[in-house]
């Protein structure tokens, strides 16, 4: 990952802070879309094959809605799935910049898998409505039998692109799932940088219990979704069969209640695992949240399947949402604890970059005259009226004091009524001291 150190640049304490905010709400859009689209293509390939087995209608119907629910449109499938990952890899070279980390390895892993993964999903998701095409004509007689030949064969081939991308979509956007889990699991453990494999990562206790957090997180969030898609979005679904309204309701509140009722259990064993030095109140808090939640989630779903009602289904959504959110922000704290001694080597680095920069001379001289030509004589003149009025008119008020003209600079306020008020220059500081310093000596010239 040479190439991508060269855009790395010196990182004050701010900007540090900075990319740790920035990571949550990459994250934000990630995490949720990514693991709506897991849940949705194994349900869907689920009951896709279950109804082609048994000639089932409802399951074949159901699948196809539940891909086209979780995958919403291309645009989105690129924006949320794709390029949310490679800014988190831009984010993160910042971040561990000279450490010995594999994060950004498994990161840049992770963007090729889930890549391949979603073009495949779609590509299952739009040769779907082909499938169904071909399974509506299916018994349709030709006299040409050419023709039916034909069709025959483009109904297989049909249903086996769909089957295969599907399959082949899962496994890929599973596996980069997993790196990505493996390359955010790791970044926590400082103490392990550099002494641990490629597969000891992959398949160590913490990164498995976190795996399969993410996937009880994907099936409760995918229930959200369909149900929030179905029944609840734009008034819900019109002119559809009850009986399929109820299927669609039965599943979605089977699916969701599995990852409510199992998260905080997993929940729990993750942070067993949060490494010492890395949890805090802050952390805490937010476990405490998310198992609120949950349990709030909970609640919602007994009430739902007792009385056999759909009007809670936007509130099992956001609570779902708030929970993957909850979890997100904690997994950033525990990343931003564990590596508070690579913050301070990278504020370090940058203190000593600024000195060097300051000690050789290559910070620019700034010049009190050209701000002056620049900016200020649009408006003022030594002796005479521009827009403003003339500085020999208005500086000896000063009596050569440049604290008080830098104050005035920096936060302008009108004296005379006979003059429009200045407006702020937009200066740092040093200009403005520098700009003061210039014109009070100038000024002495037109006495």
């Amino acid at each position: 990952m040479n190439f991508l150190d060269k855009l790395v640049i010196p990182l004050s304490p701010e900007h540090i802070a900075l990319l740790h905010y920035i990571a949550i709400l990459v994250f934000f859009l990630f995490v949720p879309f990514i693991s709506m689209v897991l849940g949705g293509t194994v349900l869907s390939l689920f009951y896709r094959r279950k109804g082609l087995k048994e000639s089932n209608h409802y399951f074949l119907h159901f699948a196809k809605d539940a891909i086209e629910i979780v995958t919403i449109n291309t645009s989105m499938g690129i924006v949320l799935g794709i390029l949310t990952l490679i800014t988190s890899i831009l984010i993160f070279v910042q971040m561990f910049h000279t450490a010995n980390l594999v994060t950004v390895s498994f990161l840049t892993g992770a963007v090729v898998l889930v890549t391949i993964g979603l073009i495949l999903i779609y590509t299952y998701r739009y040769s779907f409505s082909f499938s169904e095409l071909f399974n509506s004509i299916k018994e349709y007689h030709s006299g040409d039998e050419e023709v039916a030949e034909e069709l025959i064969r483009f109904r297989e081939k049909s249903i086996r692109l769909s089957s295969t991308s599907g399959r082949f979509g899962l496994l890929f956007l599973a596996a980069g799932i997993w790196l990505f889990v493996s390359g955010l699991t790791i970044a926590a453990f400082p103490g392990e940088w550099g002494k641990q494999g490629f597969f000891s990562i992959l398949f160590s206790w913490d990164v498995i219990f976190k795996m399969i957090s993410f996937i009880l997180a994907a099936c409760a969030f995918t229930g959200g979704v369909i149900l929030f898609m179905f029944f609840y979005w734009d008034g819900g679904r019109k002119n559809i069969d009850e009986s399929y309204k109820e299927f669609v309701s039965r599943k979605a509140i089977y699916l969701t209640a599995i990852g409510t009722v199992i998260l905080p259990v997993f929940l729990w064993i993750n942070t067993v695992y949060i490494p010492n030095g890395a949890m805090s109140y802050s952390v805490f808090a937010y476990i405490v949240i998310a198992l609120l939640l949950l349990f709030l989630g909970c609640h919602y779903l007994y009430v739902m399947y007792k009385s056999k009602t759909v009007k809670y289904s936007g509130h099992i959504f956001l609570v779902v949402l708030l929970t993957i959110m909850a979890l997100v922000i904690k997994d950033q704290l525990v990343i931003g604890n564990a590596t508070r001694k690579q913050s301070e080597i990278l504020s370090a680095n940058f203190e000593q970059v600024m000195q060097k920069l300051t000690s050789s001379g290559a910070a620019p001289k700034i010049s009190g005259e050209e701000i002056y030509k620049n900016i200020c004589s649009a408006c003022h003149s030594f002796d005479h009226k521009v827009v403003g009025p003339p500085y020999k008119q208005t500086l000896p008020k000063y009596h050569d004091d440049v604290d008080k003209l830098v104050k005035f600079i920096l936060n302008p306020t009108q004296n005379n009524p006979g003059y429009p008020p200045m407006p702020n220059p937009g200066l740092r500081p040093d200009q403005a001291r520098a700009v003061a310093t210039y014109i009070l000596k100038e000024v002495k010239k037109y006495e």
